[in-house]
């Protein structure tokens, strides 16, 4: 008995011991935890800019909406930077469902590139106070809406020069748009650069009332050509214009793109559009937070946004000394092309002499001046 006894004691210590052990073990764990160690969260991304584009016409016309598209690609070009666009869209309440579903999309950035797009975007800026909205060749403004263009008149004028020294029959044609203060502001500029080198010519102007129409433009400089011009400018879309030229075995000029491809044999220069240094500008502000509405930005050579394309071969040389010393001028920002005198068709005077146009009289411009053959409606 007494040595089960003993026994038992000699358990009960062994037990007592390593429970004794036991619990020294936990508060040495507790007074010194473990360190523990997170992973880093991943970094999210950072979520791309998305710029939309809306053009009025198709991007293969190499007119008015290809130089837009050009800009466009530019745009895609940079860093965290998506872009989209919709071609051929008629102005009005389509081109205003085409604007609203892009901003439905999440589009950051929006560019509508046509005259008749103006109130539509400005409808549908109204109720995405988020997205910025920019409209070409309008004057309407929001608080996320600014209005954009360039002073194409800069190289009309340089053109006018070129076709005022390469006419024989000193009739010079113009197959024109809309008669609105841009397209009659292109003409005069054109016609500025036709008078200085040639007094005796005159430019004999036709509206289509189109934007883009191959078939009807084409008609328009025939319809010119008729009449004894051996220049043909434009102010349209499509190549039209400059085939009809080339058929007759005269000059042309063309518009928004070198369109030389088209009638080699024709074609002397055009008056062309580089939107990529505007497109990438206003996109790299939103980028950057710092992008405004109520802006109306109109640059010019200086700026890169408006230039003529090379001169064709058969250009004199003196002729492209000419137009480069001109160019050059304009490039340094010396605006050069209205100032006066300058009178109209009725031979008033709407510019005194060595007064140079500010922007209001450039952008309301509803005359036509000396030496322009047709009428504004």
């Amino acid at each position: 008995m007494n040595r089960f006894l003993k026994m038992f004691a000699l358990a009960a210590c062994a037990v007592m011991l390593v429970a004794l052990a036991a619990c020294s073990g936990g508060e040495k764990a507790e007074e010194k935890p473990a360190e523990k160690t997170e992973a880093a969260a991943p970094a999210e991304e950072a979520k791309p800019i998305k710029a939309g584009f809306v053009y009025v016409s198709p991007i293969g016309d190499a007119g008015y909406s290809y130089a837009h598209d050009q800009g466009r690609k530019a745009v895609a070009e940079m860093d965290g930077v998506e872009t989209s666009f919709v071609e051929s869209v008629m102005e009005g309440a389509d081109s205003e469902r085409v604007i609203r579903n892009m901003a439905n999309d999440g589009f950051d950035i929006i560019f509508a590139t046509s005259f008749g797009y103006m109130d539509p975007m400005k409808r549908v800026a109204k109720e995405f106070p988020d997205t910025a909205f920019m409209h070409c060749s309008g004057f309407k403004t929001a608080e996320n809406m600014s209005n954009y263009f360039g002073r194409m008149y800069q190289a009309r004028y340089l053109t006018g020069l070129v076709a005022g020294s390469m006419t024989k029959s000193n009739e010079i044609g113009y197959v024109a748009a809309f008669p609105i203060p841009e397209v009659i502001r292109g003409i005069n500029a054109f016609t500025l650069g036709v008078k200085e080198v040639n007094p005796e010519a005159q430019v004999r102007v036709v509206w289509t009332k189109t934007w883009y129409d191959p078939a009807l433009e084409k008609d328009a400089a025939v319809a010119l050509l008729d009449k004894g011009c051996d220049v043909i400018a434009q102010h349209q879309d499509s190549p039209g214009p400059q085939e009809a030229a080339q058929e007759r075995g005269v000059y042309s000029v063309g518009y928004n793109s070198d369109m030389s491809g088209f009638a080699p044999k024709a074609h002397l220069t055009a008056a062309i559009w580089n939107w990529a240094p505007l497109y990438t500008e206003a996109v790299q502000q939103v980028k950057d937070g710092n992008w405004k509405g109520n802006q109306s930005l109109w640059v010019g050579m200086d700026k890169g946004v408006v230039d003529i394309a090379p001169l064709g071969d058969m250009v004199p040389e003196d002729v492209k000394k000419m137009v480069e010393e001109k160019k050059a001028e304009l490039a340094k920002g010396n605006d050069i092309v209205f100032v006066g005198p300058i009178k109209n068709q009725k031979g008033e005077v709407v510019l005194e002499e060595g007064k140079k146009a500010d922007d209001g009289q450039l952008l309301g411009m509803n005359y036509f001046i000396e030496g322009v053959v047709g009428n504004t409606e």
